[in-house]
C-alpha cells in the first residue's frame, strides 16, 4: 500500500508556477516532520522543504522565497506551491515523512526520514 502519494508535477514554461501533492495515508498517523526532497537527472536526492507536525516550515535556499509548504489536516495532503519556476527547477520531486523523529533545526536529509512517495515529476523550459 503506497503510504504518501505525489501529484501536481507537469512541463511548464519558466517564470510558472505549480503546486505538488502529496496524499497521505492515515497509517501515517501523528508525524513529527514532512519534507519535500528533489531529484535531478544524474544527480543526488536533495532537500527542498521539510515541515514540522507545530507548522514550522524550512527551505533550501535554492527555492527559498519562491516555494511555500503547507499541511491540510482535513485532507491529509502535504503540498509545495512553487512559483517564478526556473530549469534548474526541474527534477523528480519525492514527498517524505518521519514519525519517530523531530524536523531537523536546519536542512534536512534523506536519511532523516522513514516513509517516501514515488515522485512526480517537474520539468521547466527555458
Amino acid at each position: 500500500q503506497d503510504l504518501l502519494v505525489e501529484s501536481g508535477g507537469g512541463s511548464v514554461q519558466a517564470g510558472g508556477s505549480l503546486r505538488l501533492s502529496c496524499k497521505v495515508s492515515r497509517l501515517v498517523y501523528k508525524w513529527n516532520c514532512m519534507g519535500w526532497f528533489r531529484q535531478a537527472a544524474g544527480k543526488q536526492r536533495e532537500w527542498v522543504s521539510h515541515i514540522s507536525s507545530e507548522g514550522s516550515t524550512k527551505y533550501a535556499d535554492s527555492v527559498k522565497g519562491r516555494s511555500t509548504v503547507s499541511f491540510d489536516y482535513v485532507e491529509n495532503n502535504l503540498y509545495l506551491q512553487m512559483n517564478s519556476l526556473k530549469p534548474e527547477d526541474t527534477a523528480m520531486y519525492y514527498c517524505a515523512a518521519e514519525r519517530s523523529n523531530y524536523c531537523s533545526d536546519g536542512s534536512s536529509v534523506v536519511g532523516d526520514f522513514t516513509y517516501w512517495g514515488q515522485g512526480t515529476q517537474v520539468t521547466v523550459s527555458s
